[in-house]
């Protein structure tokens, strides 16, 4: 018999060794490629840009998709581990290892037993979850929700031990905002301040005035940030800046909220440099809307993990400021995203966090992985009335 769950654990252990970054995945995209190959499934590349659509069971009456992002982060790796990043400077520090080689994993037992299907099932292996343009959202823009009829995806949470999920139905994290900001003024010598219009001064008093709104303009019971991640601006210590830049994110958890933010962002920033003579551009430049899980689907993995895992290992999501580009596939069609436990099981000694050097991964969850979307399939496999 196939030890699927050994196979999933050497195909992560590969991806993890050679990381890459956004839509810049030749390697993970040549593992997707013979790992399906060697299934003998067929698969199409024309979505978006560096993503990969493989189809099990094609022409059945109802398609659901499972969903795994491939991409890394800009990290330097500080594991330790035997098969630790040999691309320096890029680590798997958010587990989309994990997701790949479990929908591989999954994949490849489901197309194993494909004639005792009664449904189709498509494999979506997304880019850039993590990059400035969503690997998802130019999928959808490219019709690919129009291959199936619901989606499920995971992903692997350092806070729920092994052998536990959490899931939630509505909204499960925020609006993710990126905006750059630039600020133009006019040079002039240090000395002859009075000739020169500071663009970093307009940077700073906007970056006070974008504090100042979020503590005053925002209603103390909604959920928001902003984080001004860079600040760049001007050449030299005796020259007034001409030019200045910042950099920020920001996240709430309703829409009307992040219209209203993106609104005020703008006023801010164009107002402040007018006010000193000068004048600013704002650009948004990544949207994110929070994953929206559809309340039947919802119930329809947790009953699948209930029946797999057991009632009291089945516990209630809990929704984050985080930012998650399936989002754009939840808005298009029922969905749902679960969280699956990677945490070592004990209390005082609590697994490192997503997005840090020294993010490790308890690799028996991919026994549960497996299993929960394979039994999600044949679960549902004639059909759900939504």
């Amino acid at each position: 018999m196939f030890d699927y769950f050994s196979y999933a654990k050497e195909i992560r252990r590969e991806l993890h060794e050679y990381p890459e970054i956004g839509f810049d995945l030749p390697k993970t995209l040549a593992v997707v490629r013979r790992e399906l190959d060697k299934m003998g499934v067929p698969y199409t590349e024309k979505y978006g840009k560096s993503s990969i659509v493989a189809a099990i069971n094609s022409g059945k009456p109802f398609t659901i998709a499972l969903r795994a992002d491939m991409d890394a982060l800009p990290i330097k790796e500080e594991t330790g581990l035997e098969f630790a990043s040999k691309n320096e400077g890029k680590m798997h520090a958010c587990g989309h290892d994990i997701h790949t080689a479990n929908l591989l994993a999954a994949g490849r037992k489901l197309n194993d037993m494909r004639n005792s299907l009664n449904c189709c099932v498509k494999l979506l292996f997304t880019p850039a979850e993590e990059y400035k343009v969503p690997g998802c959202e130019l999928m959808v823009e490219d019709g690919v929700t129009d291959e199936f009829d619901c989606a499920v995806a995971l992903h692997v949470d350092p806070t729920v031990n092994v052998g536990q999920v959490s899931i939630m139905s509505g909204g499960i994290n925020a609006n993710s905002m990126g905006i750059e900001a630039e600020f133009f003024g006019k040079a002039s010598h240090a000395n002859a301040q009075q000739k020169g219009i500071d663009a970093i001064r307009m940077a700073v008093e906007a970056y006070m005035g974008l504090e100042l709104m979020l503590a005053r303009e925002v209603p103390s019971n909604e959920p928001a940030l902003i984080n001004i991640g860079t600040f760049h601006g001007g050449e030299a210590n005796n020259i007034i800046a001409d030019y200045a830049k910042i950099t920020l994110s920001s996240r709430t958890q309703n829409d009307e909220l992040t219209k209203f933010m993106e609104k005020r962002i703008k006023e801010i920033c164009e107002k402040t440099a007018e006010l000193y003579g000068g004048c600013a551009k704002v650009t948004v430049t990544k949207l994110l809307p929070y994953v929206d899980c559809n309340p039947v689907m919802t119930e329809c993995v947790r009953k699948t993990a209930v029946r797999l895992l057991g009632e009291e290992n089945v516990l209630p999501g809990k929704r984050t400021m985080g930012g998650e580009d399936f989002s754009f596939i939840s808005r298009k069609k029922p969905s749902v995203m679960f969280r699956l436990g990677i945490g070592n099981n004990v209390e005082k000694t609590p697994s490192p966090p997503l997005h840090s050097s020294n993010f490790s991964v308890n690799e028996d969850c991919l026994k549960y992985s497996v299993d929960l979307f394979v039994n999600f399939v044949t679960d549902y496999q004639n059909g759900i009335t939504f």
